[in-house]
């Protein structure tokens, strides 16, 4: 795919293909959670959210709330392609003494949220932390690089290591890597971490989004990108290639950049807090939803409520996987709100979402996979639409895209810039534990967009039915297929922390107008089987990890990077990271490009449009920057 080169060609975009299957409705995997739907309840009692929902409440004894959430990490810590799904809910009071601390380890595919009306309603008197997976023999080769799914949000760390060795006595550790989110958060009493520095190295970890939430230092260590956004922070520490500070108070100074490699943004452009589950002083359940907001800086929370609505539970859906895709559209065309529960939803009919408001949440990763070449998740061309903390799976036959918002062919409908449609922790994936075909990922065809931390991921590794090795990469290429990662067409669309990896052209391309994105984590594809395979039909060799299309006149990125391990046979070149037209419309601010490893031979020859230096082998791990294009 090229892109388009006029205003009316960007908007043409998947408009036939939206009308596959219809047919089959969302039912569970083997294995998977309640056969029935949950019946309504009064927003005064707990709503029946399944089986892989746990609440806890204060009362209860330290040793069972302990003994459940270190079964869950034994059964969660390794699970990276399994189908387990849960959320651990925390109504509000404190839990753990200084003589009996709770201390949490969150694994895969697990939630861990405080069901206050702010962080400090729950307060966690312990640890919750992430560690290292050690992948050597006796805990060797310890490292966060595959660390992914998992969400921590909506209370208060009190630290205590009572309990816990020496190295681990003053930090609270955060490990992770990519679709992991701490929002709504307060660390006191000691350090956060975002590496495991007590386990045998190399300790490598690789991206991460912390917002709305506040922190006295913090140790950034071996991270190789990360956002901060919308929080404040006494102190912040290390850095390895690509950090991103937007509205945040007490953030580093980005000057002298690249060393440190700090890129500080005063407010954010554009924002939306994560809509949040809350119980109130009466008992009843609701689910509060933030306003948007612009140029913003510190926490939500800091000064009361977060400003927004609150919508009582009784107006959502409680969805669990077998819930018919027919129900859940109709409770949607009449106004109401879906909240889906853990679990796995194979998805052959789109979940349609029509209405302006909307607000679609899942808890504990409640993942989509797309049955018969199915779009799991439509959203029309309405504003104020929110969709957060979902996982959206491409299935075996292939879909024209997994979430389409916006009309194919349409022109914007109708948008609201004070109220923009908002993904918040939606994330994508094209394999890992099935082989997995999709055309473009992510879509966004309307206008007055805000895309807020999303992963949009072409596995490079999984249990699809081939390898690394002989063949290997040769029969990924061409089973595990996704030409597109995300596909900007609307015109003031913003992106917090934008994440897209080894798709097999352009893993972002931006079509529409006055696009802003705030932190870009691009890895190019490590499987191109030949160079043939990874050039462009005018000659260009390779495609461009962030490519902003020849006819836009207004686009601005802050703290980009676009990372090389093609690792075939002989140098599968690319051309640039980054690919903009020249016109000083167009901006780019703080972006670099790496080779990661001296045995893979890939290259790439510059950071953007023929400027920046070469990164191959021969300088593995030391980025080419450029601080500012156009130059000067």
């Amino acid at each position: 795919m090229h892109p388009s080169s006029s205003p009316a060609v960007r908007r043409r975009r998947l408009g036939a293909a939206l009308a596959v299957a219809t047919a089959l409705s969302v039912s569970p995997l083997a294995g998977g959670v309640a056969t029935a739907a949950p019946p309504p309840s009064t927003s005064a009692t707990a709503p029946a959210l399944g089986p892989n929902v746990t609440v806890f409440d204060p009362s209860m004894p330290v040793t069972r709330i302990q003994a459940t959430l270190d079964a869950a990490w034994e059964r969660q810590r390794d699970d990276e392609m399994g189908s387990n799904r849960h959320a651990y809910l925390f109504r509000p009071g404190t839990y753990g003494t200084d003589q009996q601390p709770l201390q949490i380890k969150v694994g895969y595919y697990t939630e861990v949220s405080g069901l206050g009306d702010d962080p400090s309603d729950v307060v966690i008197n312990g640890k919750v932390e992430t560690y290292n997976r050690c992948l050597g023999p006796n805990g060797t080769n310890c490292i966060a690089l595959n660390n992914f799914w998992r969400t921590v949000s909506n209370l208060t760390i009190d630290v205590n290591a009572a309990g816990q060795d020496g190295c681990r006595s003053t930090a609270n550790f955060w490990a992770v890597s990519q679709a992991v989110s701490l929002r709504r958060v307060a660390v006191t009493g000691g350090t956060l971490s975002l590496m495991d520095y007590c386990t045998a190295g190399p300790q490598y970890a690789s991206g991460g989004f912390i917002a709305d939430s506040a922190f006295g230092d913090v140790v950034n260590g071996s991270q190789q990108q990360w956002l901060t956004r919308n929080s404040s922070l006494a102190s912040w520490s290390n850095g390895v290639w690509n950090q991103v500070f937007s509205g945040v108070e007490g953030a580093p100074s980005e000057a002298g950049f690249p060393d440190p490699p700090y890129t500080t943004l005063d407010t954010t452009p554009v924002s939306r807090e994560k809509p949040y589950l809350f119980v109130d002083d009466a008992g009843r359940w609701n689910v509060r939803v933030p306003s948007a907001q612009r140029d913003t800086r510190g926490t939500s929370w800091a000064d009361g409520t977060t400003p927004g609505r609150t919508i009582p539970i009784t107006e959502f859906l409680v969805a669990t996987p077998s819930t018919p895709v027919q129900q859940i559209n109709n409770h949607l065309a009449r106004g109401g709100h879906l909240l889906m529960t853990p679990g796995m939803y194979d998805v052959a009919r789109s979940i349609d979402v029509k209405r302006a408001g909307t607000v679609v949440l899942g808890i504990g990763h409640a993942t989509l996979t797309a049955v018969g070449g199915a779009v799991p998740l439509t959203v029309a061309d309405v504003p104020g639409v929110v969709v957060a903390g979902l996982t959206v799976d491409a299935g075996t036959v292939q879909s024209p895209a997994l979430v389409q918002i916006g009309k194919p062919d349409g022109n914007g409908g109708r948008s609201d810039a004070a109220d923009p449609t908002t993904l918040s922790d939606v994330y994508f994936r094209v394999g890992g534990p099935h082989v997995g075909k999709v055309d473009t990922a992510l879509v966004v065809d309307s206008d007055d967009v805000l895309i807020d931390h999303t992963w949009v991921w072409r596995a490079d590794h999984g249990l699809e039915p081939f390898t690394a090795g002989v063949n290997g990469d040769t029969d990924r290429w061409r089973t595990n297929t996704g030409r597109v990662g995300a596909e900007i067409n609307g015109d003031r669309v913003t992106a917090t922390g934008l994440f897209v990896e080894h798709f097999q052209t352009y893993n972002t391309i931006w079509n529409g107008e006055d696009g802003t994105t705030v932190l870009y984590q691009n890895e190019l594809p490590y499987d191109p089987p030949s160079q043939a395979d990874w050039t462009q039909p005018d000659g260009t060799l390779g495609y461009p990890g962030y490519k902003v299309a020849d006819d836009v006149t207004r686009h601005r990125l802050y703290g980009g990077g676009v990372y090389d391990y093609l690792r075939n046979a002989g140098p599968v070149v690319t051309e640039n990271g980054f690919e903009v037209p020249e016109t000083p419309g167009v901006r780019l601010h703080h972006v670099l490009t790496v080779h990661l490893d001296a045995t893979a031979p890939g290259v790439i020859e510059h950071v953007v449009n023929g400027v920046g230096d070469r990164v191959d082998a021969g300088r593995s791990g030391q980025p080419a920057y450029v601080a500012d294009y156009p130059v000067g």
